[in-house]
């Protein structure tokens, strides 16, 4: 009596056994930064929504040097309206972007960093 075999499409699935793997340490370090270069078209608008944000949030007010007692500069008000709301509001605000910039930097252990930047400056129709 001849002997068949079974054709390997019929035989049952046999569960692939998975080997737990240790997570792989690369060691990069990466680094992002976003530069936005601010000009002001309307001091007045910033400064009376920079004073409505310092009520909002004290604390990031704080940071950039404003107390109640302390009035805030031009610079400071654009540094707390830029670190609370997006680049669309800040134009509603009397600020426009006249150039941003990404700079991101990533290293290894064995290898020095590398630095890659991207820079645009909007097309100006004012």
């Amino acid at each position: 009596m001849a002997h068949r075999l079974t054709h390997p499409s019929l035989l049952p699935a046999v569960p692939v056994q998975e080997i737990p793997r240790r997570p792989l340490s690369l060691g990069v370090h990466v680094q992002r930064i976003e530069i936005a270069d601010l000009v002001v078209t309307d001091h007045r608008l910033v400064l009376a929504h920079a004073r409505t944000a310092a009520r909002q949030d004290p604390d990031t007010a704080a940071l950039l040097g404003h107390s109640p007692t302390t009035p805030l500069t031009l610079q400071a008000a654009a540094a707390l309206l830029a670190a609370l709301h997006t680049t669309d509001e800040l134009t509603d605000m009397g600020m426009r972007t006249t150039r941003h910039t990404t700079r991101t930097t990533a290293a290894t252990q064995h290898r020095g960093p590398v630095v890659l930047e991207l820079s645009d400056a909007p097309d100006q129709d004012h």
